[in-house]
């Protein structure tokens, strides 16, 4: 990401998050922290010697045409 993008980006997620129900701002705080916990684990495996690749298996849909990627971890032993 450039510099130029940045500013962009901050102005798409102020202006997503200025919409959204408090349901959705908990939805995607919980998102967050179990996104920072699997980051976490990720380096946790790198630095015991493992290469890890998030993998898309599937996509969950609503009955409102809203969407999510399902992930697996692929796992690849190096030593």
């Amino acid at each position: 990401m450039t510099t130029s993008d940045k500013p962009q980006m901050k102005n798409r997620i102020e202006e997503a998050s200025s919409s959204m129900s408090p349901e959705q701002e908990s939805a995607i705080r919980i998102l967050a922290n179990e996104l920072h916990r699997v980051n976490e684990a990720v380096a946790n495996c790198v630095q015991n010697g493992l290469s890890v690749e998030l993998q898309r298996v599937k996509r969950v849909h609503s009955d409102e045409g809203y969407w999510g990627d399902m992930i697996v971890p692929i796992i690849v032993k190096q030593r």
